[in-house]
């Protein structure tokens, strides 16, 4: 992974995390982080694009665009391990799984999020030295962000960043792997259900 796809990630870390009181200052270290390490010009000025759509909208309006778009539809969560096991019970070991993960590479979260939150993730992709660990991550994480993208209507301003990241990071999923996730999603569903089910 070079420089600029480190960059890139790291610019997703921020701006797909919830827009706090400071998100504005967030907005402007994004700026200040492409005017500085993105040297494509063509990627420059589409960055700038994006991001500067978030300008537009009051702070409220970005949390109330947030909770919509991102925690109120399970197809567009920012939890990657709930993309490939939904709710099932399978999904603590997976998260623990990915903590040793991060461990192991010796990078030290600072916050409250469960391991498999994707903007941490990204954050840790970006820092993290190349391991067969994180080239399987990227390739987990490639599955969700297309998942994500494909359930976003193009006129939501998180959108163009999805679209953007698929093209410049993760690599195109395979039919083969989507059918897996799918697949692997649905049996952990299943497990979930109560049997036999009781009416009335």
């Amino acid at each position: 992974m070079d420089s600029q796809e480190r960059t890139l990630l790291i610019i997703g870390s921020r701006l797909l995390a919830y827009p706090e009181d400071d998100f504005r200052e967030d907005l402007s270290d994004i700026k200040d982080c492409i005017d500085n390490d993105i040297e494509n010009e063509q990627l420059h000025k589409r960055l700038e694009s994006i991001v500067s759509i978030f300008y537009l909208f009051s702070i409220e309006d970005l949390r109330k665009m947030y909770v919509s778009t991102f925690d109120l539809r399970a197809k567009n969560g920012l939890y990657l391990t709930a993309h490939e096991l939904g709710d099932s019970s399978k999904r603590g070991a997976a998260i623990i799984r990915l903590q040793n993960i991060i461990d192991e590479a010796g990078y030290e979260r600072t916050d409250d999020d469960l391991a498999d939150y994707i903007p941490m993730l990204f954050e840790f992709l970006a820092v993290a030295p190349e391991s067969d660990n994180n080239e399987r991550l990227i390739r987990r994480l490639a599955i969700a962000v297309q998942r994500i993208k494909n359930n976003l209507p193009d006129e939501n301003p998180y959108f163009n960043f999805m679209e953007l990241l698929m093209e410049e990071i993760f690599p195109q999923p395979t039919k083969k792997e989507i059918q897996r996730l799918e697949f692997e999603r649905e049996e952990a569903d299943l497990e979930e259900l109560p049997y036999p089910i009781m009416y009335g």
